[in-house]
């Protein structure tokens, strides 16, 4: 975006030079401390993540490594798994085999086509400090590795899926399950056992899967038509099947308010986490974790409200401006309470872009009130003169009553404004050319004994 954009949207020039000049680091990372091949892994890290590697070297130190070498192993997975080019013959191994090829001295793949494929051609640095994090951390990735591989081999040979797409939600649910519920999963071990997190996190696996699961639901949401381009499609057909008789017909000019209608359905599944996304976020201990999960999370929250009710997805991939992404880290970075505002903010825009029209009306409108509940729940808003107010004694009408002190202060106001008000008309008439001089003595001829007071009769001698 040119300058001449922040012209017109100061806001979010505003919000880009607050979280680059305001932002500061829990933890920063010491290069000076690393080895060559360490310092190699983070240079692998910032060329394959846009997203992920700032706030991965903002993690605390006992998991900066840790977590590096858990992403570079799932980006490599994910490399190999990606790349159309390989064999099935060749593919199939290597996915299954890749949590024993991380601790293979050396081992390096020099036949990928993907983007990333300089990772793989240099893997042998990550494998040398696998080897070098402590035992429990490594048995954490290493079974990651080996239930990820697994589950990405099995749909790399699932041919009815990749030619007829996903057919049911639980088949959807899989999928989201084995590409980032697995992370999320090996994510909070490596949370707990650093004792960074409560240990309760690892008792609710369901937690740990809505936050995967939201996550990439948005992003499948939003890369409709990427993904479409690329010959997959992940909109499972139990959903897109109500709105429209062929998958094509998503994309037809002609069926585009029906085709909206099904991305809000999808963004309503997507929906259907956020609770325990924020539950779960309550369970961190951590700074610099909390602020490593919840930017994530933040960001796929505003991700859905700019896809809701939004034709351009269909047409290309829509991203939230960098603006928006900054306040959003900004305010992601505070605490729970913060975030939860971020929650409320964006609920609030998708239940006012709802339309009535939509099938899911209701469903939608539900679904934000429950975010807001919740929300409400976690941090209630009471107002304590509400409170006061419902304690006081009621009078007969049932209204609340007075007590003594109240209505001495009332009556003195009342005598006080008497007074006030006497003296502006006793003024306003002297303006206007009254005479009191006589004032006094009239008064006194008024009152008893006054020198111009008629005797008063007191007895019968007067008659």
């Amino acid at each position: 975006m040119g300058a001449l954009y922040y012209l017109f949207h100061p806001n979010q020039l505003r919000s880009i030079i607050q979280w680059k000049v305001w932002h500061d680091p829990v933890h920063k990372r010491d290069p000076s401390t690393e080895s060559p091949e360490l310092q190699e892994c983070f240079r692998l890290l910032n060329l394959t993540s846009r997203s992920f590697a700032a706030v991965i070297q903002e993690l605390n130190h006992e998991l900066l490594v840790p977590v590096t070498l858990f992403y570079l192993v799932l980006r490599g997975l994910d490399t190999i798994e990606d790349d159309m080019t390989l064999s099935m013959d060749k593919k199939i191994p290597i996915l299954r085999n890749f949590h024993m090829t991380i601790k293979e001295d050396g081992w390096q793949f020099h036949e990928s086509n993907e983007k990333d494929k300089e990772l793989l051609e240099k893997f042998d640095f990550v494998i040398t400090e696998l080897k070098k994090i402590k035992q429990p951390y490594f048995e954490i990735i290493e079974d990651m590795t080996q239930k990820m591989g697994n589950g990405m081999a099995d749909y790399a040979e699932n041919t009815k899926m990749i030619e007829n797409g996903v057919q049911t939600i639980k088949e959807y649910e899989l999928y989201c399950h084995y590409v980032a519920g697995l992370v999320g999963e090996g994510l909070t071990r490596l949370f707990v056992t650093s004792k960074l997190a409560n240990p309760k996190l690892g008792e609710r696996p369901n937690l740990t899967e809505s936050m995967g699961q939201f996550l990439q639901k948005t992003n499948i949401i939003r890369d409709i038509k990427e993904d479409w381009v690329d010959g997959r499609r992940w909109y499972p057909k139990e959903i897109w099947s109500k709105h429209v008789d062929k998958w094509e017909d998503l994309f037809d000019p002609s069926k585009r308010d029906k085709a909206v209608e099904c991305v809000s359905e999808m963004v309503l599944d997507a929906l259907k986490h956020s609770e325990e996304c924020l539950f779960y976020m309550a369970g961190i201990r951590d700074q610099s974790v909390f602020n490593f999960v919840a930017i994530p999370q933040g960001m796929a929250i505003a991700t859905l409200e700019l896809v809701f009710r939004n034709p351009a997805v269909l047409d290309r991939n829509v991203k939230i401006t960098k603006g928006d992404a900054c306040q959003i880290m900004t305010e992601s970075t505070q605490n729970l309470r913060t975030l939860c505002e971020v929650y409320r903010r964006y609920a609030r825009k998708i239940q006012k872009k709802n339309d009535p029209r939509d099938p899911n009306y209701l469903a939608i409108s539900e679904q934000c009130a429950k975010i807001e509940q919740f929300i409400e729940t976690l941090f209630p808003k009471q107002d304590p003169t509400k409170l006061a107010s419902a304690t006081e004694p009621l009078n007969q009408d049932g209204q609340p009553g007075m007590d003594a002190s109240e209505g001495i202060v009332l009556i003195i106001v009342v005598i006080i404004c008497m007074i006030v008000i006497s003296g502006i008309m006793i003024g306003t008439a002297w303006l206007f050319g009254a005479k009191f001089d006589n004032v006094l003595e009239d008064i006194s001829k008024l009152l008893p004994g006054g020198a111009g007071a008629k005797p008063a009769i007191t007895g019968h001698d007067e008659l």
